[in-house]
């Protein structure tokens, strides 16, 4: 784990010998003195900020960082779960591989995965990455880093097992963020992706219309909606029909549902995918055993509605495995 000890900054070898440059995936130096990456081939430097690299700034995604460095979301056993059954992979193969994962956000996922014994190296497009730095201050074996997921500082086909949850449908071009970060995973080695999935057609007209508005407002204002919405969310039997129609997270954890409303609402963009399409991109970037992987609920109102495409915030969820 990366640390500042005075007015300098110690980086972890490890990161450093895995970081490359974004452009052309060169060595980078690290100047102590000054708290910065040197890529000593195109003249330019990035700084080491409270001991993160950043390689890029907030942009269309701050958001995300208000939202993870605001609210306190992690729950160790239901983070687990929910781990297990986006990715596919059961913790106990975890021990010694070397992971990525790519949109890590507050960093719930690098915790599961580096408590599991897997040395996980977390990159986020937002200062989310600081909100990961205090959850997992406690482990050696996390590394994180402020970065593009389609330029990602790292070796491409250098990683043991790659996962993404809940993050590339956030940019304009989530083909474009799949294909960059499926390059970082080696001959064998194991991808889990989960996006949005596509609604029925009146879902996704009446979501359109709203998010035309909330994207457009202040946050705080924005917030006060969210708010509202997570205290529909805590009413039974309307927290599991309303949400059909107008998307609000029923999470059993009041501050959760706020998050989850927000996190549904801010974004500058989200798209929506089919299981097919999805599975399609495995395919073509070279993906092989391929799986589908089942919703992490169940019950039959609950499958019937999923097998529908009815459930608004729903996934469209695989793991393959990179061929030989």
């Amino acid at each position: 784990m990366t640390k500042e000890t005075s007015s300098k900054t110690v980086l972890s070898q490890r990161l450093l010998e895995s970081l490359r440059t974004p452009q052309d995936g060169l060595p980078l130096t690290f100047d102590e003195d000054q708290n910065i990456l040197i890529d000593r081939h195109r003249d330019q430097s990035y700084p080491v900020i409270n001991g993160i690299p950043r390689f890029v700034k907030q942009e269309h995604l701050s958001s995300f960082g208000l939202q993870w460095n605001k609210y306190e979301v992690a729950h160790v056993e239901e983070d687990q779960a929910t781990f297990t059954a986006k990715t596919g992979v059961p913790l106990s193969e975890l021990k010694g591989l070397k992971i990525l994962d790519a949109g890590c956000g507050g960093g719930r996922y690098c915790k599961v995965a580096a408590e599991a014994g897997g040395n996980v190296f977390g990159a986020d497009h937002t200062t989310a990455v600081e909100k990961a730095q205090t959850l997992c201050s406690h482990l050696e074996n996390v590394y994180l880093v402020q970065a593009d997921l389609k330029q990602l500082p790292f070796e491409p086909q250098s990683f043991d097992f790659v996962f993404s949850i809940g993050v590339m449908h956030h940019d304009k071009e989530t083909r474009a963020v799949f294909d960059a970060v499926a390059r970082m995973v080696k001959p064998g080695g194991r991808y889990s992706v989960w996006l949005y999935r596509k609604n029925q057609w009146w879902q996704e007209w009446i979501n359109s219309g709203l998010r035309k508005i909330t994207t457009r407002m202040p946050p705080e204002k924005l917030e006060s909606w969210c708010r509202l919405g997570a205290w529909v969310g805590g009413i039974p039997l309307i927290n599991k029909t309303l949400n059909k129609i107008i998307n609000f997270s029923n999470h059993p954890n009041q501050e959760n549902r706020v998050c989850d409303t927000f996190d549904w609402y801010a974004p500058a963009y989200q798209y929506h995918h089919t299981i097919a399409e999805l599975e399609s991109w495995f395919e073509q970037a070279g993906f092989e055993n391929t799986q589908r992987l089942p919703p992490e609920k169940t019950g039959a109102f609950y499958n019937w509605c999923y097998s529908h495409n009815l459930l608004i915030g729903s996934g469209v969820n695989i793991q393959g495995t990179k061929s030989k």
